[in-house]
């Protein structure tokens, strides 16, 4: 019997669009000799619905008409498997839709990618892909990223954290950097809000952008001859494997959005992923350099408690050969395929170890005690018939 897979995707995120794609896009890969898959599709109220339509990337053209036709659920569990319940069903018609073995989200963004949503699968007891809830949202914000790194002796670059309501923000960052400087929120991805600011007029307007986007926003230095190099980390536990790297090409300061997804009119999620724009693969750097920064994403890895399939963005200071952690990205766009099938492993199989880590992951929570036999209940008693004001536990 093969195993089945909910695959989650969409969601509530400025990244929903693009999750849609690399979820599609892993669909028509997966080892269908093995997985039976259930696409679930997130709207951006992370309502989900189900149905024959929604693995067809066509019908994400007109996103009404897709729900419409498709049925509405809930997930609930029953025996360590996910259960997809019908949130409406005829008086003859079964409520259950179907269920699944393991949970496979393909998300993108702080509402569904920070841990959110494994938390929601690790509550039902259902197995669940990539990293886990304290990895995922330590990995989400960068802030967080940075101090675990920089603790731990992993070269980041210095930066200041905001919220929406400091004081003397602008001197405060004046005094620390000289310009230029990165305007970052501090959860966002696809380099959303992300923006250089070369005096106090862009960098006042870079600020309410980014604002726009997190109740929390990053400041650092601007490294004036940056290069961009990206690695994929596959691994859970003991094992970690570090893929070849890449080198996009940007057409602006930093890396956009633009950039990553919609540049040259060229259609996303084609043979090469999602850096539709071009990109060096593999990236233009030595030897040494490439063996440093893979070694830096095996440490950052690690650091990080992650599991499953990451990218990871490193920056290179040409000035003075510095290599720093960018970020991370928990659950890449188009999950780095690209990057796996130029170091000689194939989309499918590079799913399969994915799905593997998470069943071996189940396997070993399965041997923890989360209980301890205890009969402290039996010797409570609330009294009285006040309900439960100034009620005392019985001794």
């Amino acid at each position: 019997m093969k195993i089945k897979l909910g695959v989650f995707f969409g969601g509530k995120s400025v990244e929903h669009e693009v999750s849609v794609i690399t979820a599609l896009q892993a669909i028509e890969n997966i080892d269908r000799e093995i997985y039976e898959v259930i696409p679930v599709y997130m709207t951006k109220n992370n309502e989900m619905y189900v149905g024959e339509e929604i693995g067809n990337v066509e019908n994400y053209k007109d996103i009404k008409n897709l729900l419409e036709k498709s049925t509405k659920i809930t997930i609930t569990s029953k025996n360590g498997k996910g259960l997809i319940i019908k949130e409406k069903a005829g008086i003859l018609s079964k409520k259950e839709y179907d269920y699944f073995d393991i949970a496979f989200p393909i998300v993108h963004g702080t509402e569904v990618e920070g841990g959110a949503l494994f938390g929601f699968f690790k509550t039902l007891n259902i197995p669940c892909t990539g990293c886990d809830i304290l990895s995922s949202a330590m990995s989400m914000d960068k802030y967080v990223t940075k101090c675990m790194l920089k603790e731990n002796n992993v070269n980041i670059l210095e930066c200041l954290c905001f919220s929406e309501f400091e004081e003397n923000l602008y001197e405060k960052i004046e005094e620390k950097f000289n310009y230029p400087v990165i305007v970052k929120p501090v959860d966002s991805g696809s380099s959303v809000g992300i923006a250089i600011a070369k005096n106090r007029n862009e960098l006042e307007n870079n600020v309410e952008d980014a604002f726009r986007y997190s109740k929390r926003i990053l400041i650092e230095r601007a490294v004036i001859k940056m290069r961009e190099i990206n690695c994929s980390v596959l691994g859970y536990d003991q094992e970690i494997f570090t893929s070849e790297c890449e080198e996009p090409i940007k057409t602006e300061e930093i890396l956009s959005y633009k950039d990553k997804y919609v540049s040259g009119g060229k259609k996303i999620g084609g043979s090469k992923g999602m850096n539709v724009s071009g990109l060096k693969l593999p990236a233009d750097i030595s030897v040494d350099m490439k063996n440093t920064i893979q070694e830096m994403a095996k440490k950052t890895f690690e650091v990080m408690r992650c599991s499953g399939v990451i990218r990871i963005d490193f920056i290179i200071d040409e000035e003075d050969g510095n290599v720093y952690v960018n970020e991370l990205n928990t659950i890449p766009g188009c999950l780095s395929f690209h990057l796996w099938r130029a170091s000689g492993m194939q989309y499918k199989d590079m799913l399969n170890k994915v799905l593997e880590y998470a069943l071996q992951r189940k396997r070993q929570e399965q041997n923890l005690n989360y209980s301890f036999d205890s009969n402290i209940l039996s010797n409570v008693s609330f009294g009285g018939t006040k309900g439960s004001k100034g009620n005392k536990f019985a001794k």
